[in-house]
């Protein structure tokens, strides 16, 4: 009797481990599919056989969905091969006029290339006090003691500013540090933070502190009041792009010490040549005028340039790109794209179509990459598991891909992408199993119910097969 016992426990573990791998998927799929959080919800996956290209198994892996940030291997794959692994962005220093006894008559640029590293504190070289101190010992080498005209900005583009915000991002988000766009010109990522003092219970005023860095030409509208203690972060920042206001609103815990929320500076341009002005009255030299340039002069021509800086490699601004999901990085990436080919105008969409076309020649329907921006912050987004799978395979494939694959994080022991976005979440990535066999999958889940956490474990459950 206690052998039978014994055989009967023994034949489901043994059924189950008989079972192939698509079988298995098809079984989690089902399980995670009939799940109550799943109940008004689409699931997409697709597994292909990383050494063989093999499709082992495809769930709704046609059908496009918002993939959030997962999104971003487009960006990243396009741009590898269209700009090059050792692209590099660079920004230029110089002038127009007439340098006569320590007096420049004429104007002072910062040549803007979209470079999205200037002042952050990602890269050593980068930093704003490094790049500022530079500039300022640019200035003093060429003698001046006086700018007798204003600090602009011009890009090297020779084209009217473009939008720094894309089609399709929302006011929740642009005016926080995650949804800071990119302009001709960038700064410190285009973020700050913004210092609160809660009051002593719930419902009490917040007061502003202040900001760091110092934002030049802004006010605040505040609107901010105290939560819970252990409440969180629930405070937002709302801006227009080029605005000198900001909304925030929400609430933070109660307590007695400061709390920091992250938002976009509005318009970089203004904040670098504002900070430049600064420290050059510091070091004695004037600038007479009030005003400091912001905009694209139209007359901008042969400028006398007295320095310039190279923002790192592309697979250091790709590290950071996919590793911290940084959105500014995927749209400062579209505009060398966009601006590839010898076009009177430069315009951002052709960055985006760009980046649809190049994998369009790399066998995927334009049709499955229906995106309006280069990092998969706009809710319009939709993008298949089948078409983000073949992205991850072409990248096996190029001599880039250590870069790439590198940049990748890690989730629940796997190298993948995340991407989360209202009532969605995804991966995708690659996986070695235990057996050896390799796999690169994609998963997608739009509108579920519930906690996102929730989800999450789920969709993980579904992966784990691969394991």
């Amino acid at each position: 009797m206690a052998k039978a016992v014994y055989l009967l426990f023994l034949f489901p573990v043994t059924l189950a481990f008989s079972q192939t791998v698509p079988q298995r998927l098809a079984k989690a799929v089902q399980q995670l599919e009939s799940d109550t959080q799943m109940k008004h919800a689409m699931l997409s996956l697709c597994v292909v056989d990383a050494k063989t290209g093999k499709q082992l198994y495809a769930h709704n892996a046609q059908t496009g969905l918002a993939a959030g940030s997962t999104q971003k291997i487009f960006t990243s794959g396009a741009a590898f091969d269209l700009l090059g692994h050792d692209f590099r962005y660079r920004t230029s220093l110089g002038y127009r006029g007439k340098i006569v006894n320590g007096v420049l008559q004429g104007n002072l640029y910062i040549i803007g290339s979209f470079d999205p590293t200037m002042g952050s504190w990602r890269f050593n070289d980068c930093k704003e006090e490094k790049i500022i101190r530079e500039w300022v010992k640019e200035i003093k080498d060429q003698h001046i003691q006086r700018i007798q005209g204003i600090i602009n900005i011009f890009s090297d583009s020779r084209t009217a500013i473009e939008e720094q915000i894309p089609d399709g991002w929302i006011w929740q988000d642009i005016g926080n540090y995650y949804g800071a766009g990119a302009d001709m010109f960038n700064w410190r990522e285009n973020q700050y933070d913004l210092i609160l003092h809660p009051g002593n219970s719930p419902g009490d005023t917040v007061r502003i502190i202040g900001t760091l860095p110092k934002l030049f030409n802004v006010r605040f509208i505040n609107l901010v009041t105290t939560g819970e203690a252990g409440s969180g972060d629930n405070a937002y920042i709302y801006l227009p792009a080029y605005a000198d206001w900001y909304i925030v609103k929400g609430t933070i815990p109660e307590g007695e010490k400061d709390f920091t929320i992250s938002g976009a500076i509005v318009n970089p341009s203004f904040q670098v040549i504002s900070t430049l002005n600064e420290v050059l009255k510091q070091e004695g030299i004037e600038v007479d005028s009030a005003r400091l340039g912001n905009d694209a002069d139209k007359s901008f021509t042969n400028p006398i340039i007295i320095g310039f800086h190279d923002s790192p490699s592309l697979d250091s601004i790709n590290y950071w790109f996919l590793k911290k999901s940084i959105q500014m990085y995927g749209e400062a990436l579209i505009k060398p794209i966009a601006s590839k080919k010898d076009d009177p105008e430069f315009v951002y969409r052709n960055g985006v179509f760009r980046v649809k076309d190049f994998w369009s020649r790399h066998g995927i329907d334009k049709a499955a990459v229906n995106i309006c921006d280069g990092s998969g912050l706009s809710p319009q987004n939709r993008v298949t598991t089948d078409a983000e799978v073949k992205v991850l395979q072409y990248a096996k494939s190029r001599p880039w891909f250590s870069s790439f694959y590198n940049a990748l994080p890690e989730f629940n022991g796997m190298k993948m992408k995340s991407g989360a976005i209202g009532g969605a979440r995804a991966f995708a990535g690659y996986h070695t199993a235990k057996d050896g066999k390799q796999y690169i999958f994609s998963i997608i889940v739009n509108n579920f119910d519930g906690a996102s956490g929730e989800i999450v474990k789920k969709m993980y459950r579904v992966l784990d097969v691969m394991k």
